[in-house]
């Protein structure tokens, strides 16, 4: 069995399946020692929890629900890891997480909104958990998806 998803099941969370794409391109994809995932939107199941711009307000995504989806998108980035690896151990180091949040124009807490994957992954993977960053604020992500991730990970042979 993995070390990291006895680790994830300790944390309460599984791997789910690998989020079908929504387009013509691959979850994951391997070159040399590092795996970069296609962007992870917060699928559960196959459906989004939440659409919609995030924000403060009625009828916007609350930016502590955005930070619970991006944890999601984290899952779902493991899990497109796992199917070009075979397993989560292979991960050596998580190198670059970059978030898209759909922000209200008002919203500017993009950080704390990708802080959900982010610390999450700290979590998971520990000291190899520690990565570069970036978040972004934007106008709409693919099927009004409140936040997308992508991931790029340093893994072993």
């Amino acid at each position: 069995m993995s070390v990291i998803e006895d680790r994830l099941r300790e944390l309460g969370y599984e791997v789910p399946s690998v989020a079908a794409p929504v387009a013509a391109y691959v979850p994951a994809l391997r070159r040399g020692n590092l795996v970069y995932t296609s962007g992870q939107l917060p699928f559960v199941d196959g459906t989004l929890p939440a659409t919609g711009k995030v924000g403060d307000g009625e009828g916007l995504v609350s930016a502590e629900q955005a930070e619970d989806l991006a944890r999601q998108c984290a899952l779902n980035g493991l899990a497109a890891a796992r199917g070009v690896l075979g397993s989560l151990d292979k991960i050596t180091q998580v190198v670059k997480v970059t978030a898209f949040v759909a922000s209200d124009p008002s919203f500017t807490a993009q950080p704390a909104v990708a802080n959900g994957a982010s610390v999450f992954l700290g979590r998971v993977f520990g000291d190899i958990g520690i990565h570069v960053r970036s978040a972004v604020g934007v106008a709409v992500l693919p099927l009004d998806a409140p936040v997308e991730i992508e991931f790029v990970f340093e893994v072993a042979d």
